[in-house]
């Protein structure tokens, strides 16, 4: 069936937007990235210097580290409390409403306002529970490297843990309760519909959310701002993070460029074989 002259009509607006916010700055960005671009005028071409300056940041190779790190546990963590929450909230419960609404509430606030309110809790809250009852390990949350990591880590999974959740509950309710009546009638346990029945089918469900949990985590910005801004001395610095420093704090864009376009190659293969793995997997389940 040809395309008709109605057809583009509706399109075009959608592809247009998606060339001028996506596509062209993406790629007048490659281009800024090979020469001394100061935000207003390019003043000289320089190939690849500024790619070559990455293998001697240790600041942006240490943020790159701590992002891999992070966006490692959170993945794991993020799916694995949503699926739990996705199967208990597709129990036989009278309360499976109220529950969904309050497991998804998290995903509502915005990323801002969430990371001070985790800020209050992990510096005021941990803090006077440390005091009361003599715990060390809860006084000064977010003043080292390790606190500051989980304190990320335990912000991101509350987020975004009730949003990857409706995602298990639709795949997790089409399972035919016929099969789950099958296993119970043939004397399987818990364990065993899980393994058998339960994951299997909802294994598209994962492809899509590891795809958006590895996006987002790697992404991360405003909750790195404002729960730990970085610190202490940088190490809690995310790659996003270091991108903007590098451009409106130490004004080298063309180099704060540069990283983008590594850190995007390095997300988009990422990415490709996460999907091109898990479909795989699909397949021989």
């Amino acid at each position: 069936m040809k395309k008709g002259l109605w057809y583009w009509a509706f399109i075009a607006p959608a592809l247009f937007a998606l060339v001028a916010v996506v596509v062209a700055p993406l790629l007048l960005g490659v281009y800024y990235s090979f020469t001394n671009w100061n935000g207003i005028e390019v003043k000289e071409f320089v190939g690849f210097d500024n790619y070559l300056k990455l293998f001697d940041d240790e600041e942006f190779i240490q943020s790159l580290k701590f992002t891999v790190l992070f966006a490692v546990v959170s993945i794991f963590l993020i799916n694995f409390f949503g699926l739990g929450l996705a199967m208990l909230v597709t129990a036989k419960l009278k309360t499976n409403k109220l529950l969904r609404t309050i497991f998804f509430m998290p995903n509502l606030i915005g990323g801002l306002i969430l990371g001070f309110i985790w800020q209050f809790i992990f510096t005021k809250a941990f803090d006077g529970i440390g005091q009361a009852f003599g715990i060390e390990s809860l006084q000064g949350w977010l003043s080292t490297t390790t606190t500051g990591f989980w304190g990320m880590v335990i912000l991101m999974s509350w987020q975004m843990s009730g949003y990857i959740m409706v995602i298990y509950i639709a795949y997790l309710e089409g399972i035919s309760p016929e099969l789950i009546e099958a296993a119970d009638m043939d004397g399987a346990n818990g364990w065993q519909k899980f393994h058998s029945i339960i994951f299997p089918l909802v294994a598209p469900a994962f492809t899509v959310s590891m795809f958006l949990t590895l996006s987002n985590t790697f992404k991360l910005y405003d909750q790195n701002l404002s729960l730990t801004g970085g610190g202490p001395y940088n190490s809690t610095q995310m790659v996003a993070m270091n991108i903007f420093n590098t451009a409106y704090k130490q004004l080298d864009m063309s180099y704060a460029q540069a990283k983008a376009v590594i850190f995007f190659l390095i997300v988009a293969i990422i990415s490709l074989l996460q999907v091109y793995w898990n479909k795989k997997r699909e397949v021989e389940m």
